[in-house]
């Protein structure tokens, strides 16, 4: 045996071969393998994540105004004082809870119906689909200005419908009573398709051998789609409605090339009114109070998916 080593311990010597040294090394090596590949998205995470949000955060505790970035002086929870004491944040934070909620239903709602018609093959299924998809390939600002042509008051296809029909004309985008439907329609166009993607994905995982199991035994369609096919997809429904929230309560392009977040703030949400307080108040201190309001509805959010899921994999597991 080569000796590599040495050393003396009460008048002995202590030996150490180079394959039990080097599989030290190589151990150690093992076990910290993991933690190096972890250092390239731990550093992206901590430079254009958790910095950028610990400077928000920083910020809404201070007087900081746009025309002055880095001048700002701390002011405590002035900022949240005053947006507790504005009835136009209460405004905003009702608009955007019902604008979240409302493109989570309707969206995942007609997705997943899209979804189901569409998993059969059928002639025509590839055109079908691709037609489907068309809202959510389509870029934000390109789907603004179709929509915009639809809504026009004066020469707008939705108006040449209705009035075709003895309705009258609407003001879809400039009625306070209409401006939040008429963007929720254009989000719910958006969105659906992604949602049948996902829940088509989803299908795919559903055994066929169970669906003719459940037929054997007498089951009609409803029965089978709630007792096989519905405990299957219900992991990406869920997975697919916490993004659409999260994605609701942060969307800004939408929602200000259609409306500007009028008429009279009738859809103005977190989100718009950060640009608006930002960018026509010249308060960057209490736009940041208003980011950071919005990150704590969607950490909400992503709670409320994490305890739904936790007890349905609880039940899962107890079944």
């Amino acid at each position: 045996m080569s000796i590599s080593s040495s050393d003396r311990k009460g008048g002995r010597a202590v030996r150490v071969s180079p394959g039990v040294q080097g599989g030290g090394f190589r151990k150690t090596g093992r076990t910290l393998l993991p933690y190096a590949f972890l250092l390239a998205p731990m550093a992206y995470l901590v430079v254009f994540m958790f910095w950028p949000l610990a400077r928000q955060i920083w910020t809404s505790l201070t007087n900081t105004r746009i025309v002055n970035p880095n001048g700002g002086s701390f002011v405590g929870l002035r900022n949240y004082e005053r947006l507790l004491s504005d009835p136009s944040f209460y405004g905003s934070l009702w608009t955007t809870v019902v604008y979240a909620a409302v493109s989570v239903v309707l969206g995942v709602l007609l997705g997943a119906i899209s979804a189901l018609a569409i998993d059969r093959p059928f002639r025509g299924r590839a055109v079908v689909r691709s037609v489907l998809l068309f809202g959510w390939a389509m870029p934000n600002v390109a789907t603004a200005l179709i929509w915009l042509w639809m809504f026009n008051e004066q020469s707008g296809v939705l108006n040449n419908i209705v009035s075709a029909l003895g309705l009258g004309r609407f003001a879809w985008l400039t009625s306070t009573s209409l401006a939040l439907p008429s963007v929720l329609l254009v989000t719910v166009w958006q969105v659906a398709p992604f949602v049948m993607l996902v829940v088509l994905a989803a299908l795919q995982s559903v055994p066929q051998e169970l669906r003719e199991a459940a037929r054997v035994d007498g089951a009609d369609a409803l029965n089978v789609f709630r007792t096989v096919t519905l405990p299957h997809i219900m992991p990406a429904v869920q997975l697919v409605s916490l993004l659409i929230a999260v994605w609701s309560i942060r969307r800004f392009d939408i929602i200000y090339l259609l409306t500007g977040g009028g008429p009279l703030e009738s859809t103005s949400t977190l989100v718009v009114k950060i640009r608006q307080v930002a960018f026509e108040g010249y308060q960057l201190g209490l736009a940041s109070a208003y980011g950071v309001v919005g990150l704590i509805l969607a950490l909400l959010v992503a709670a409320l998916h994490f305890v739904v899921e936790r007890r349905r994999a609880g039940m899962g597991a107890r079944a």
